[in-house]
């Protein structure tokens, strides 16, 4: 009976607005958080320090929008040219293009920043270091950083999209006379993107999360202005919910944007009158004026040249062999640089590491794997231990709490009940629409506040790892839930099995057996991802290589490199699993040995 009434979509909508009413009211009105909310100080001018903090939010919001852009051109210039570079035929090339993606993918994005900010101005010259502190040292560490880590991914994303162009449509491409050049940018990459836009979107998406790092190196971003509001008026809550709303709306912009730039793409007609699109359409107008201003009539005109040119053929023919014998040397001279510009980085590289103070990091390094705190006990929280230790401990129990909650939302998520889906589906895009760093602060400031007590900054951590790694461990087993063919579901239904016997005795099986590749794949993240809680002090791996820094104050070079490794070497070993598990566990490979 009950069954009956919940699957009409009246009753859902009905159940969903009296819960609606029920959380405004009690959270309203009834539950005491023993909080003064002051939400003028969002928009007034406070009286002891003459400033609008509002403003001052919106002028960190400015700041995170042009790190956003200018990072994101990095991105997907640098990741184009790493994509192509990963699918040459020239070995060095696609060797370096290979170390360069898998060591920035699998090492977490605040080493490689403090990395840039601390080590590498004293690998410069003193003109060099001079150079670099007078032009925004910090905004532009930030920037580059966050690009090149982005980067890698887009790398990663490029490369599958070229490698899903047909083979035979490009041996017909260069059949038909053109050369490499001109495939690529008028088959190869058009065709690629029209088919890499969402995950682009995606990284994206990942780029504008990333700037909240930029704090960490003094830049005064959107997430640095909510501290130092926090910081000057202690209040946390409303500073932390001002973020997160303009967090939240920056991500709809660039997924409003994507959907236009994919729905212009892909549609074959000119009637597609969807918003997103619409507005693309409009920002083009420029480039549509410029093209036919004066793109078009220069192609004309080539184009007229080219054929007034075919009656003297020994000339054409003499032309384009004098062409193709200098594009021929542009190619060698291309390669043989490439090999000298590599062979100096690598001597140069040789000679930093054969330069390190090796004695630094031999006494440093179990400090590094396995850090204690002064007479610590065993009544201390994971007996004292910090560094390498500590982060492997964190995300190992983000990683295991979350499978529960991801799964749970999962499954509400793809359920077609409105009051399982919707819910789901807000927990879902609030967590992931945030960057970590924020709902770090969230849970920092939140838990207080709803429990009356202070817990441990390690649990703290751990719970706001453990809420992130849920939303996005949800979606993965919404997508295995979803890759089950319908027809086992109905066959289910069909043999009297409930909903809950289905799931556990025929998807879930099958379900989880796919989910295993990105689940390693998402402990991978989670692991890099405890370097940010050493912004609440937690003395893990970043936490210690910051303070080990701090003492010694002359071997930034050698701590943050050896800080890199101990990540790199675990993330490049899972990455590895994971690539395994997936051609393993892959239907294609299954169905080609059968």
């Amino acid at each position: 009976m009950l069954r009956y009434w919940l699957e009409k979509v009246w009753v859902q909508n009905t159940v969903l607005a009296v819960l609606g009413l029920l959380s405004l009211y009690y959270w309203g009105w009834v539950f005491d958080f023993g909080y003064d909310f002051q939400w003028p100080i969002l928009f007034t001018v406070n009286d002891t320090y003459q400033l609008n903090f509002g403003v001052e939010i919106l002028k960190g919001l400015w700041l995170t929008v042009k790190i956003t852009i200018i990072s994101s051109l990095i991105g997907i210039s640098l990741g184009t040219a790493l994509g192509l570079a990963r699918l040459s035929d020239f070995k060095p090339l696609n060797w370096t293009a290979t170390c360069i993606v898998e060591f920035f993918r699998n090492t977490p994005l605040l080493v490689i920043l403090f990395f840039f900010y601390f080590a590498f101005p004293q690998a410069l010259p003193e003109a060099g270091r001079e150079f670099l502190f007078e032009t925004q040292f910090e905004f532009w560490t930030a920037t580059v950083a966050v690009g090149i880590y982005t980067s890698a991914f887009m790398a990663e994303v490029i490369r599958a999209g070229l490698q899903s162009i047909p083979k035979g449509l490009l041996e017909a491409a260069y059949s038909s006379g053109l050369t490499y050049v001109q495939v690529l940018r008028k088959i190869i990459l058009p065709l690629a993107f029209r088919e890499i836009i969402p995950p682009l979107g995606s990284e994206f998406l990942n780029n504008m999360k990333n700037t909240s790092l930029a704090m960490i190196v003094g830049v005064a971003d959107l997430t640095w202005q909510a501290q130092q509001v926090e910081a000057l008026t202690f209040k946390g809550f409303e500073a932390t919910t001002a973020a997160s709303v303009l967090y939240l709306s920056f991500s709809l912009v660039i997924a409003f944007i994507i959907n236009g730039v994919d729905g212009r793409i892909r549609s074959s007609s000119k009637g597609n009158n969807s918003l997103p699109v619409m507005f693309i359409n409009l920002l083009l107008i420029p480039i549509s004026v410029f093209n036919k201003v004066l793109v078009n009539p220069a192609a004309r005109y080539l184009r007229h040249r080219r054929r007034a040119n075919m009656h003297s053929g020994v000339q054409v023919s003499t032309s384009q062999l004098i062409l193709k014998k200098l594009y021929v040397t542009l190619v060698l001279i291309s390669k043989g640089a490439f090999l000298a510009i590599l062979a100096g980085l690598l001597f140069s590289l040789v000679r930093g590491l054969y330069n390190f103070d090796w004695s630094v990091i031999i006494t440093e390094f179990p400090t590094m794997l396995v850090w204690q705190f002064p007479n610590a006990t065993g009544d201390d929280l994971f007996w004292g231990l910090g560094g390498f230790s500590l982060s492997f401990i964190i995300a190992i129990v983000a990683i295991v709490a979350s499978f529960f909650i991801g799964l749970v939302v999962g499954l509400g998520r793809s359920s077609d009940n409105r009051i399982f889906r919707i819910p789901s589906l807000l927990y879902i895009e609030l967590i992931r629409g945030n960057p970590l760093i924020i709902v770090i602060y969230w849970v920092y400031f939140l838990i207080p506040v709803l429990f009356d007590s202070f817990i441990n900054t390690v649990w703290s951590a751990s719970i706001a790892l453990t809420l992130f790694t849920a939303a996005y461990l949800a979606e993965i087993v919404r997508g295995g839930i979803q890759n089950i063919p319908p027809g086992q579901v109905e066959a289910a239904y069909s043999s009297g099995l409930s909903y809950w016997q289905t799931m556990r005795k025929i998807i879930l099986p099958q379900a989880l057996k796919q989910m295993i590749p990105p689940i390693v794949g998402l402990f991978i993240a989670i692991f890099k991802d405890t370097s940010l809680v050493t912004v609440l002090g937690v003395m893990e791996l970043t936490s210690v290589t910051k303070a080990l820094d701090n003492r010694l104050m002359i071997a930034s070079m050698e701590l943050w490199t050896t800080a890199a490794v101990l990540y790199f070497l675990p993330c490049l070993l899972m990455s590895k699993y994971a690539k395994r598990l997936e051609r393993k566990l892959s239907p294609e490979q299954i169905n080609l040995k059968m």
